[in-house]
């Protein structure tokens, strides 16, 4: 299934073993999709889940389930989550409850994230931020109430309005 932009460009598409549609909700019921989010011609990032609906006229894509949003870069950017939303009409993506996200360098953990146009993923409090050395051994850790990682720049900021940031290094 591609599901298009009133001008006529191409959003995202959906492919599934199983999908159905439930006249009474007015909503596909999809198992196991791969879910292919496009800027412009290219794959922006690809997302696969157990299962997932499509509702409000395909402007409602909900993911539940062993979420796993992937990004194009070499690098393999890989975002965990039990659960993500998406309003088409919005440009940004929430993720919800065993967030993970990883890379060949980094780990962030927390609860809630907001994956926004901007290629800026906010997490939630609480972070934990790992950073990996070349022996894939935990370097230094990082806990702090809020986290801003730059999917472009590939940097991380850290915010915390009641409690300090915490830092731990391994010698």
């Amino acid at each position: 299934m591609n599901i298009f932009s009133n001008k006529g460009e191409k959003i995202y598409s959906i492919t599934s073993p199983n999908t159905s549609y439930n006249n009474i909700k007015l909503k596909f019921e999809i198992k196991k999709p791969i879910i292919n989010i496009f800027n412009g011609e290219e794959t922006k990032y690809i997302i696969s889940s157990e299962e997932s609906t499509l509702s409000d006229n395909n402007k409602l894509l909900k993911l539940k389930g062993n979420v796993k949003l992937k990004t194009l870069k070499k690098d393999g950017d890989i975002l965990y989550a039990d659960n993500f939303i998406w309003n088409i009409e919005k440009t940004n993506y929430l993720l919800e409850g065993n967030i993970r996200f990883e890379n060949q360098n980094i780990i962030l953990n927390s609860g809630k994230a907001i994956l926004d146009s901007d290629n800026i993923i906010e997490f939630f409090n609480p972070v934990k931020y790992i950073i990996k050395d070349e022996n894939n051994n935990n370097k230094y850790e990082i806990n702090s109430e809020n986290a801003y990682y730059n999917l472009n720049t590939e940097s991380v900021s850290f915010k915390a309005k009641d409690k300090r940031v915490k830092s731990i290094i391994y010698f």
